[in-house]
């Protein structure tokens, strides 16, 4: 596997794994205080919703001249990994609280149980909550996905990083039967940052006619520059807060 393939396959994966991980706690939160069917429900129509989301945007890029679409990916990329990693260096340098699932989870239920439950076979309330937590989390991974898989035909390498995350997600949700309030979330989206802008500049770079020297392989050169200037990033915000 090649330089950009494997980062790539790590940069989905990470990514899903983080909104997978938000996702769940909404579901969980309504599934447990309402009812699982509906929620479910929900969960199934935003996947249906993410998935034409993910072919109507392949089929759209892949028209694109190839340099046009690395320009495209590239600054697409740009735009998510520096959001991303902004996020993360102010969590990481104190000016921003870290996300906590178990309280998270505690809203949720707690905005789930003033709502008055119809006993019925199917909660509405449930259903809106979980399509309106999996859709606005897995959109951004879905354009992600896209754009990650859509240079040399990676789209299928992108979209099975995104479904091994979201199953061992799922899987450690099932365990515990909690919210996975210990997963390293802040971490995660730091290395995704670092990972999607990196990508991000050598593909809008390429798409503008620059020929990096060692090819995929500065890809290397371009995350570790990326890391070290993040982590500078952290100590001096942190330094001036």
């Amino acid at each position: 596997m090649s330089v950009a393939a494997a980062g790539l396959a790590l940069s989905v994966f990470l990514a899903c794994a983080v909104e997978a991980v938000e996702a769940l706690t909404i579901v969980m939160a309504v599934g447990q205080t309402r009812d699982w069917r509906s929620a479910m429900a929900g969960v199934a129509a935003a996947v249906v919703v993410l998935a034409a989301i993910v072919a109507v945007m392949g089929v759209a890029l892949s028209s694109l001249p190839i340099d046009a679409l690395r320009l495209v990916i590239g600054l697409l990329l740009l735009l998510y990994g520096l959001q991303w990693l902004r996020k993360a260096i102010l969590r990481a340098a104190g000016l921003k609280d870290l996300r906590d699932e178990s309280k998270a989870y505690e809203r949720e239920v707690t905005a789930a149980r003033t709502v008055d439950r119809v006993r019925e076979a199917f909660d509405p309330y449930s259903f809106a909550v979980a399509l309106k937590g999996v859709l606005l989390e897995g959109l951004e991974v879905a354009v992600i996905v896209v754009t990650l898989g859509s240079d040399k035909h990676k789209l299928g390498l992108a979209a099975a990083a995104a479904g091994a995350a979201v199953l061992a997600v799922v899987a450690g949700g099932v365990a515990v039967r909690a919210p996975l309030a210990r997963v390293p979330e802040n971490a995660m989206k730091f290395a995704v940052g670092v990972m999607l802008s990196s990508f991000g500049t050598f593909w809008t770079a390429e798409g503008a006619g620059l020929a990096w020297p060692g090819g995929e392989i500065f890809l290397l050169a371009l995350i570790a520059a990326v890391l070290a200037l993040s982590g500078a990033a952290v100590v001096l915000t942190r330094r001036l807060a």
